[in-house]
């Protein structure tokens, strides 16, 4: 039997709640109940608020303990509110020129899109390109064909990065189908090519270890994966990328903001980029969300995921259930092309019966999602191998 590596006590979990969609919201812990609860009865008494342990010291801590799930330095990561808003900086923070293009895959989360297209007073093009025979989106999202092991994204994208795009902007975790980027074959083109790489890495991070050393840029919230509360996340950046950056010119930017010396300089690390005084409340639940991730580390969190997605395909192949799709996503995972979604596609069901399968979950006590046409099962640390008979009994229909 397997053991989790995230205990279920650890959160706010029940036999009769099946949670698999931390793709949409995570779990928060336990811990990060108490460690909000903490923070707010100091806001009760002011007095108690210390300048460096609180009010500066927080935030760098999350910093830390950041820079350890991406595998990164502390100095390159800035806090945000959440994924978007870690874009729009680096949209507006560029310098821009009429006619630039602004490259994504076809059926971008909208986090990864909007502030793209905000840019098009300036001039600026954005692009969807379609990653594999038979994509489709949008409206016609449901009579799209899903991606098989033969898909190769990073090649789609890169006619466009050869010819001229200024920015390459992807998710590395698909939030529909659950297909993987390969960030390094991919950031190897655009380093080659002087092209920006802005990667959404919502949908993975938490449970993957990204590679960063091709990429530009990285904005993440962190209600998902990273199990911490909504209206916070971060942005990581490329220090020799971040000094083509405008600052965002908030008091924190600059060494000792607080006097009234304007003649100060812009600090070179990642706070210059920050909005602000981060949200002290969320970061402190963040933080103490990290931590418990890093009890068992990523890695171990990953190889769990894993392990848990194989075992729910074999036990769906023996009783002869969705097996075009238990083939099409084995097939995938042989080749690292998934994070932690398992993305059934509906195969011709259509949404009403979508929603059927839901609701019936619903009254199982199992919670999953479906967008675009796919049944989203998501896995993660605190998941035990005893869920997949649940899994199994739900979609035996």
């Amino acid at each position: 039997m397997m053991v989790a590596p995230l205990n279920p006590a650890l959160f706010h979990l029940d036999p009769d709640h099946l949670w698999l969609m931390h793709c949409t919201e995570g779990p928060v812990p336990r811990s990060v109940v108490k460690g909000v609860q903490d923070y707010l009865h100091k806001e009760l008494r002011p007095w108690e608020l210390r300048w460096n342990e609180d009010v500066l010291g927080i935030p760098q801590a999350l910093r830390e303990e950041m820079a350890k799930v991406l595998a990164a330095n502390a100095a390159d990561i800035a806090l945000t509110t959440n994924t978007s808003s870690g874009i729009q900086t680096i949209c507006q923070g560029l310098t821009w020129k009429a006619g630039d293009e602004v490259v994504a895959p076809l059926g971008e989360h909208p986090s990864n899109a909007w502030p793209w297209k905000a840019l098009a007073p300036k001039g600026i093009s954005f692009l969807e390109i379609p990653l594999w025979d038979g994509h489709k989106s949008g409206k016609e999202a449901w009579e799209s064909t899903p991606p098989t092991a033969k898909a190769d994204p990073e090649n789609k994208l890169m006619r466009f990065i050869r010819s001229g795009a200024r920015v390459v902007a992807v998710s590395w975790v698909r939030f529909q189908d659950g297909l993987k980027f390969d960030l390094t074959k991919l950031g190897k083109v655009c380093r080659d090519h002087d092209v920006c790489l802005m990667v959404d890495g919502t949908q993975g991070v938490g449970t993957m270890v990204p590679d960063l050393s091709g990429v530009n840029a990285f904005s993440a919230s962190a209600h998902k994966g990273l199990l911490s509360p909504q209206g916070i996340g971060c942005l990581w950046t490329r220090p020799d990328f971040r000094k083509e950056l405008f600052p965002t010119g908030t008091w924190l930017a600059v060494e000792e903001g607080v006097e009234t010396d304007f003649s100060r300089q812009w600090v070179p690390d990642a706070r210059r980029l920050e909005p602000g005084c981060p949200n002290l409340m969320a970061s402190t639940g963040m933080l103490e969300a990290l931590r418990v991730i890093q009890v068992p580390g990523v890695p171990a969190i990953t190889e769990h995921i894993r392990k848990m997605q194989h075992l729910l395909l074999s036990a769906l192949e023996t009783k002869g259930l969705w097996l075009d799709e238990v083939q099409r996503l084995r097939e995938l995972l042989d080749v690292d092309r998934l994070g932690s979604i398992l993305a059934f596609h509906h195969g011709g069901r259509g949404p009403a019966a979508m929603q059927e399968l839901l609701e019936r979950g619903h009254r199982q006590g199992i919670y999953a999602s479906v967008r675009e046409g796919y049944l989203r099962i998501a896995f993660h640390g605190w998941h035990e191998e005893s869920d997949i008979a649940r899994i199994v009994e739900w979609l035996n229909v």
